[in-house]
């Protein structure tokens, strides 16, 4: 029998809820803490002094005061400007590194074009360190980094965060977060996860899916990827490559994919395929989110070809979305990145797919939205996820980074 848990593990426990709790939904007064945490008035204020001693909020009164006599409940605010983490997000196109500060506030950003013609690993790196940099130049003397995460669109292992396959950013042996948390110098690790799952993660906690437990998540960049949300957890299978929803197979014989494999769902609605229905696969100028986002609107002007495109598209994108209501009769169908434009512009073909594709049960409550977080999703996944250990261990945390042997910027 596991011995009940000592009174240290279950104050850590309490401090790591109640910071979560403000880190996510806000500010918030101390009587709506204890009624939502089930905790006492007491045991509350014992909380909020410890997190307040260690610098990971404020008590404040009320910027507007309630009718109710008596002396108002002090608000619990997170310290977003002196503690904060970096995420990073990777994409094929674009790079974006941004310093969030707890409570998910984003307090500056920086964001780049790439060049997908040409890719050196290394290259990568300095242009992240280097955002990365600039950005903690900016921060107060007293603030301290507690976390740092990478999106990255591929298959990532979960143990050493060893980049596995990269289809459309490829970077070898490299392990991309050693060398960036070198380059960085804060002493804590970069973690790398992938893009798809952060941004399901994301959603699940601050976008559209705030409130339901079963959800998917699917990511168009250059390709196509997935994150499954279960009871809650993110579904993240053995090593942590579960969640590849862009290479499960709709049209056996298809068009190839970069894996090696034929008709995946990202080849039938990825970027490639749908430029080339739409007769656009020769203008190397317009590529990426500008291009698919060109297309959707030349389709709204009354373009035949580019609405026959995304038909086309749609079809194949409601096909894999039925597998997938079947599969794991999810409440909610997020699409996100260049889906998000995609889906907009087939919406129709999408939903009638499911409607004939999918069993009746699971379907009949299945909703299909947009991504709330925008083009943010998968940058602002990566810092919820650089958030996780100090949310775990509030105190202990901020304590060793902040101790000699740690490093606080």
């Amino acid at each position: 029998m596991r011995a009940a848990p000592s009174q240290e593990e279950v104050r850590r426990h309490n401090l790591g809820t109640l910071l979560r709790f403000v880190h996510l939904r806000g500010p918030a007064s101390r009587a709506t803490l204890a009624e939502s945490l089930g905790l006492n008035r007491s045991t509350i204020m014992a909380l909020t002094a410890d997190l307040t001693a260690a610098g990971l909020v404020r008590e404040e009164l009320p910027r507007r005061p309630g009718r109710r006599a008596g002396r108002p409940s002090l608000v619990v605010r997170p310290e977003s400007t002196r503690v904060y983490v970096l995420a990073f997000d990777a994409g094929v196109d674009r790079l974006a590194v941004a310093r969030v500060g707890l409570g998910g506030e984003i307090l500056d950003r920086r964001e780049t074009v790439r060049d997908r013609s040409s890719f050196d690993p290394n290259d990568l790196v300095g242009a992240l360190a280097g955002a990365a940099r600039s950005l903690m130049r900016k921060a107060g003397r007293d603030s301290v980094c507690v976390g740092a995460a990478l999106a990255f669109p591929g298959t990532v292992r979960r143990s050493d965060d060893q980049i596995m396959f990269g289809p459309n950013i490829e970077v070898g042996d490299l392990s991309l977060g050693d060398v960036l948390s070198r380059r960085l110098g804060l002493g804590i690790p970069v973690a790398v996860r992938n893009d798809a799952n952060l941004g399901a993660q994301a959603e699940h906690e601050r976008g559209a899916g705030v409130g339901c437990d079963d959800l998917i998540y699917l990511h168009g960049d250059v390709g196509v990827g997935g994150g499954i949300i279960v009871g809650g957890r993110l579904l993240g299978g053995q090593d942590g490559f579960g969640g590849e929803i862009g290479h499960m197979v709709v049209n056996p014989g298809g068009r190839p994919c970069a894996c090696g494999s034929r008709g995946c769902l990202e080849a039938e609605v990825g970027e490639r395929t749908l430029l080339d229905h739409a007769g656009r696969e020769e203008r190397p100028d317009l590529i990426g989110r500008d291009a698919v986002r060109a297309i959707v609107d030349a389709a709204d002007r009354g373009d035949v070809v580019a609405r026959d495109a995304l038909h086309r598209v749609g079809t194949w994108l409601g096909l894999g979305v039925a597998n997938l209501v079947n599969v794991f009769n999810p409440g909610l169908v997020i699409f996100g990145g260049t889906l998000r434009d995609i889906y907009l512009g087939s919406a129709a073909q999408v939903r009638s797919k499911v409607a004939t594709s999918a069993l009746a049960a699971p379907r009949e409550r299945v909703r299909l939205r947009t991504a709330e977080l925008g083009d943010d999703t998968t940058l602002v996944g990566a810092a919820e996820f650089a958030f996780a250990d100090v949310l775990a261990d509030p105190v202990q945390v901020l304590a060793r980074l902040r101790s000699p042997e740690g490093s606080a910027v």
